[in-house]
């Protein structure tokens, strides 16, 4: 029981740090961008690529992984928001970024191969280690360290407040001079930045597998919604609940009934409080 609990930690982790993402991307965008999981899928293929394809050193793929993530998040902006949003105020962002997300899957299928690949041991440790072994705790330390991060940037650099400005009120963060645009881009770069870095060490966790991406799209929203948009708090108290919840749905019914369970708890949480734990009310003017 001891290692469905840390599983579900580690797994949990994960979909906090998509949570995360999430809400990044929407703080300036106010677009909930499909393409969110497929950061930390390309990630964990490209990671397991340069170390243990091209036997690249580990700090060198970490940081050649890193940067696929960043670039990846910045042409999601580009191709499939700024665009859409320069158009229209229409959610059509579901279509443009679903196409964009499954070009990617695909395009990863066909060069990297549909079956799941193992990823490169990225410290020395014996594989008897147990609960201790670096696949559980890698992600949940990573996921501490992202979190604490993200927090002191938003609330500590002008960048950062930067951010909450143009998440609070773009039309007045245009009129007192700030690129909406550059700074909404720079939230995609940032959101690229954490899914890479948190795919990349959850990979010996997840495998190198080119479908991820949509299982984390999901079960990360799952968590978003459970713990309320736009709260990190709260993303993470999802995420690790969903993960905990999973695991525990996996050990006692098996893992066919895993994402039933998941989509029935949004659904009796979004009926109890529709703006999820932390979630700020929202009133409707008329």
């Amino acid at each position: 029981m001891l290692t469905v609990l840390v599983t579900g930690l580690a797994v949990g982790a994960l979909y906090a740090a998509a949570a995360l993402a999430y809400n990044v991307m929407y703080s300036t965008s106010k677009v909930l961008s499909l393409t969110t999981g497929h950061i930390f899928m390309l990630s964990g293929v490209f990671g397991a690529f340069f170390i243990g394809e091209l036997g690249l050193p580990m700090p060198v793929g970490f940081v050649g992984a890193i940067a696929i993530g960043t670039l990846f998040g910045v042409v999601t902006e580009f191709v499939a928001i700024r665009r859409v949003l320069a158009r229209s105020d229409e959610h059509l962002w579901l279509l443009s970024t679903l196409a964009v997300a499954t070009i990617v899957q695909q395009s990863v299928g066909l060069w990297w191969g549909t079956e799941p690949k193992p990823f490169p041991r990225l410290i020395p440790q014996d594989f008897s280690a147990g609960i201790w072994d670096q696949k559980y705790w890698l992600p949940i330390a990573t996921i501490a360290v992202l979190v604490v991060g993200l927090e002191l940037f938003q609330r500590r650099t002008l960048l950062g407040k930067i951010f909450l400005a143009v998440s609070e009120d773009a039309f007045a963060a245009r009129a007192r001079g700030v690129s909406v645009n550059r700074v909404r881009a720079l939230s995609y770069a940032l959101a690229g930045i954490l899914g890479a870095v948190a795919g990349f060490a959850a990979g010996q966790l997840t495998f190198a597998y080119f479908a991820l991406g949509l299982t984390l799209t999901l079960n990360g929203f799952i968590a978003l919604a459970v713990g309320g948009l736009g709260s990190n708090l709260g993303a993470v108290v999802g995420g690790l609940a969903l993960g905990l919840l999973t695991a525990s749905a996996t050990y006692f019914f098996g893992g066919e009934y895993q994402q039933t369970i998941a989509v029935g708890l949004l659904m009796l949480l979004l009926l109890v409080k529709p703006e999820g734990l932390f979630g700020a009310k929202r009133t409707r003017h008329v």
